[in-house]
């Protein structure tokens, strides 16, 4: 598992053979993959449930401390930093937030890993409560600014773990300022205005923000 994550991150998923990974972790049997895990499909997931247990143990704590909060940030906060958090325990160099890149770019192996992240509960409490906060976006908002957050977060872990295995400076000097960073950026684009067509066919845009919706909604 540790060579193939390495190699994944590497040279990316579809440039790395079963018998590479064999022969990088000092396998006699250049089948050992196929023997140990059956497909590549079943290799990823098990590489990304390794650290996925992790990452949501750290979520499950942070979960229950901002159970009841309706403030974005904080929930925000437990998308990012459970991430974060366990790459800095990684040391340097470490491979998983590239490995993770290459996995969310490839269109099946990305629905298989998000399929079972959302059976998680820590993540599901986190998602729940998020969208309780953002309730007054219409749905086709949130998710593609979902989308944009996850995009956010995967790879500027990646870049940032790429600096560091290649001795290069990084835009912030721990994971733990990465997190605030992207917090920041992620709560911005949740929060940032819709812009919406008039009625009139043709006429001006129109700007709303997440908490004058709401006050509209509430006949204020």
């Amino acid at each position: 598992m540790a060579a193939a994550e390495r190699l994944y991150a590497e040279h990316g998923l579809v440039a790395v053979s079963n018998r590479q990974i064999s022969e990088a972790a000092g396998q006699g049997n250049v089948a050992a993959v196929g023997y140990h895990f059956g497909t590549r499909a079943d290799l990823v997931r098990a590489i990304m449930r390794k650290h996925s247990e992790a990452i949501e143990e750290i979520r499950r704590r942070m979960a229950e401390e901002t159970r009841g909060s309706e403030e974005v940030r904080d929930w925000v906060a437990c998308l990012v930093r459970p991430a974060t958090e366990h790459l800095a325990t990684l040391g340097v160099p470490s491979w998983y937030a590239r490995f993770a890149v290459q996995v969310m770019t490839d269109p099946v192996l990305r629905a298989i890993v998000t399929d079972e992240a959302l059976t998680r509960e820590p993540l599901r409490e986190t998602l729940h409560g998020l969208g309780g906060c953002l309730d007054a976006l219409p749905a086709e908002v949130r998710a593609e600014r979902g989308d944009m957050a996850r995009q956010l977060i995967t790879h500027t872990c990646a870049e940032r773990e790429r600096a560091l295995a290649e001795g290069a400076s990084t835009r912030q000097p721990s994971w733990d300022d990465t997190a605030g960073a992207l917090t920041d950026a992620i709560t911005g684009l949740l929060l940032a205005p819709v812009t919406r067509r008039s009625p009139s066919q043709g006429g001006p845009d129109m700007k709303i923000t997440v908490d004058e919706e709401k006050c509209c909604r509430r006949g204020r």
